[in-house]
């Protein structure tokens, strides 16, 4: 048998490329040449490129989902947003009156935790407080009163057209859900008429807005359009998801905030 002589380099005597703890990357770099008119060096800068840039959206989109955690309860005064909101966080009924601030609390769903906001229904607060919060905004509850909403249609129709066409919202685009509140009392009229009523309403809001518009001289005015220009408005024209949900806020039975329950499940 014949053996190959080998020479073992003594660790104890680094070589002039390698530091205290071993080998230098730097050193090694150095005899890396790098030809940037290589495909296959483009490819890789590309990949990493595309790597990183998904990361970043990523991490901007999970940072500003978990920062809109609010959800915004809007209406006419007297719908009964406090008394579904009382009985979200509480799970009862509580004694209410006209508000003049908002009420907080967070609500627990299986997926995460939310903030339920009661925004006033006065006229005079109702805007002030909805630009308060509306940028943290993760969904709304648009809540009607469905005893008196044929009364109330068009002041209705007109803080829901106002909501609509909101700049953050219609950037932000939250989930809402129309809620056709007090179906315990016999006088109540149901989610699907209260859709009917909407839509016809907030068209002819439309056209109405549209017609003061075009009095206006200056014609340079960008103006948000509800809907699709030419048709007759419906929900389904909207890119946000609007559902319609039926309550029943004053009933002793659990189970008359059941569909809200179900619908911020879905959004959390």
């Amino acid at each position: 048998f014949h053996f190959r002589s080998t020479t073992i380099m003594d660790a104890s005597k680094p070589s002039a490329k390698m530091g205290r703890r071993g080998f230098s990357i730097r050193d090694t770099l150095k005899d890396v040449k790098f030809d940037i008119n290589d495909p296959q060096f483009i490819a890789f800068l590309v990949a990493i490129f595309a790597v990183v840039l998904t990361y970043v959206i990523l991490k901007l989109f999970l940072r500003q989902r978990t920062a809109r955690r609010s959800v915004l309860l809007l209406g006419l005064c007297d719908a009964g947003k406090t008394l579904i909101w009382s009985k979200l966080l509480y799970g009862r009924k509580a004694d209410t009156h006209t508000s003049i601030k908002e009420n907080v609390g967070d609500y627990q769903t299986n997926k995460g935790l939310l903030k339920i906001v009661d925004i006033p229904g006065h006229e005079r607060l109702r805007m002030k407080f909805l630009d308060q919060y509306k940028s943290s905004a993760r969904a709304i509850i648009f809540v009607v009163d469905a005893m008196t909403f044929q009364k109330d249609l068009r002041d209705v129709a007109e803080f829901l057209f106002n909501i609509l066409l909101d700049s953050v919202v219609s950037r932000s685009n939250p989930a809402i859900l129309i809620v056709a509140n007090k179906q315990d009392k016999p006088m109540a009229k149901g989610s699907s008429l209260l859709k009917t009523n909407l839509e016809r309403e907030l068209n002819l809001l439309r056209d109405t807005k549209d017609k003061q518009l075009d009095s206006i001289a200056d014609k340079t005015v960008t103006q948000s359009y509800l809907g699709k220009q030419g048709k007759d408005f419906s929900f389904s024209q909207l890119t946000a998801q609007i559902d319609f949900a039926e309550t029943s806020g004053l009933s002793d039975d659990p189970s008359g905030l059941e569909p809200v329950k179900t619908w911020l499940a879905s959004v959390a």
